[in-house]
């Protein structure tokens, strides 16, 4: 079958939870320290306001829960429900850049296609309601993916809410839409 992606629904949030947390859990073990990872399940997660804005994916691979993520016409750059820092403001696709969020693969199915299907419908989606930019925060783990995207680094930083500090950064990129079977920049 492939992989298949649809709008994730409430009713996927206790299948979502589990995902994210094997995919922090597992998938920074070759950046991270054990503190570190611990550190990411508190400032990393599901921001279910993606959910009910309909711009959060779900992604499956012959009906197993391969991934998911999505993008943000809010603030909030990254961070699930329990993080204290969220912010709902909407953005303005004129100045702003969309927000691509909360991106996981399960860790059985990394490595195949997942994470760009993910940041294609997310892209796709940004610019149809007229973002030209995309943004986001990048772990350890997912840099290389969103480099070989096309996303160029803003800066560094260091996260320490969740107790030991965890290396991020902030990636940006132009949208590129899809015209006449060629990429085009906005």
């Amino acid at each position: 079958m492939g992989l298949s992606s649809r709008v994730a629904t409430r009713d996927d949030v206790g299948a979502l939870r589990e995902l994210i947390d094997l995919a922090i859990a597992e998938l920074s073990k070759a950046f991270l320290d054990d503190d570190q990872i611990r550190s990411s399940t508190a400032i990393m997660g599901l921001d279910t306001q993606l959910i009910d804005d309909g711009t959060y994916f779900v992604i499956e691979l012959d009906g197993a829960l391969a991934g998911c993520g999505g993008w943000s016409r809010r603030a909030t750059l990254y961070g699930g429900d329990h993080s204290t820092q969220r912010d709902i403001a909407l953005l303005d696709p004129a100045t702003d850049p969309a927000k691509v969020r909360a991106m996981y693969t399960h860790p059985d199915f990394a490595r195949r296609g997942v994470g760009r299907m993910i940041l294609g419908l997310c892209e796709r989606a940004a610019a149809a309601e007229g973002y030209t930019r995309l943004e986001l925060m990048a772990t350890m783990s997912g840099e290389p993916l969103y480099r070989s995207y096309g996303f160029e680094e803003i800066n560094r930083i260091e996260d320490a809410r969740g107790g030991a500090p965890v290396p991020i950064v902030r990636m940006g990129k132009k949208v590129r839409i899809v015209q006449g079977g060629g990429d085009q920049a906005s």
